[in-house]
């Protein structure tokens, strides 16, 4: 069974930091690339950052300088290191990761993370 199991959303003040983790099981295939979506209330899921397995990564221009990501591939766990948060970091955090020549995704069920102003 696979499973995309994320932890460390919670509440946080502005400015504030928190660290989300990701552990990946049950995929038969390498994963090749993993990252972190989130989608705040009305709106549509947007790409945070994403790392293959080279450790190349890529960042939506409104955490570049605040967030970091990182990857144990032996682990199979993605992190996302996120500083300086704002109010409008506010969403559900997704862990994604896309595996296997055909490239399928999968999903983890979502951390809340909360920036109070």
């Amino acid at each position: 069974q696979v499973q995309l199991v994320e932890s460390g959303g919670g509440l946080v003040q502005a400015g504030g930091s928190l660290r989300l983790s990701c552990e990946a099981s049950g995929i038969m295939f390498s994963i090749n690339v993993m990252g972190w979506f989130r989608q705040a209330p009305g709106k549509q899921r947007e790409l945070v950052a994403v790392i293959n397995s080279g450790g190349s990564t890529n960042y939506a221009d409104s955490v570049k300088g605040r967030f970091t990501i990182s990857r144990d591939n032996a682990k199979n766990t993605v992190y996302l290191q996120m500083n300086s948060l704002k109010p409008e970091d506010t969403a559900v955090y997704y862990c994604h990761a896309r595996a296997g020549l055909y490239g399928l995704d999968y999903w983890g069920q979502g951390t809340q993370v909360t920036v109070s102003s």
